[in-house]
């Protein structure tokens, strides 16, 4: 396995781990992986990934930043979830997801 599929394989395995009820930011998903900055690559393993709970992750501040439908979809999914929002906003105080300390 080459460095890029262990990275997204990394990234996919820790949107797994995001419980329902709970959510994580593309930000966060990336550190928790091991790949600190590389936000905009959850944000393409997302897009090619089948299967993966994606409604659980935001923009930063709990911002959904997916757009039309697919942006109601994921509004609707985390409520049903259990997930408050303020405004546009998901409660991140109440279901922000804190991901275990990854040791090297």
């Amino acid at each position: 396995m080459n460095k890029a599929e262990q990275r997204d394989t990394a990234i996919r395995r820790t949107i797994r781990s995001i419980p329902r009820g709970k959510v994580a930011t593309y930000g966060q998903v990336a550190e928790a992986a091991g790949y600190p900055g590389y936000h905009r690559q959850v944000v393409q393993v997302l897009a090619r990934s089948e299967g993966l709970p994606w409604h659980r992750v935001l923009g930063a501040g709990g911002l959904i930043k997916t757009t039309g439908e697919d942006a109601f979809d994921q509004r609707t999914r985390l409520q049903m979830e259990g997930v408050a929002f303020h405004g546009k906003r998901v409660d991140m105080k109440q279901h922000q997801h804190v991901f275990a300390t990854r040791r090297r």
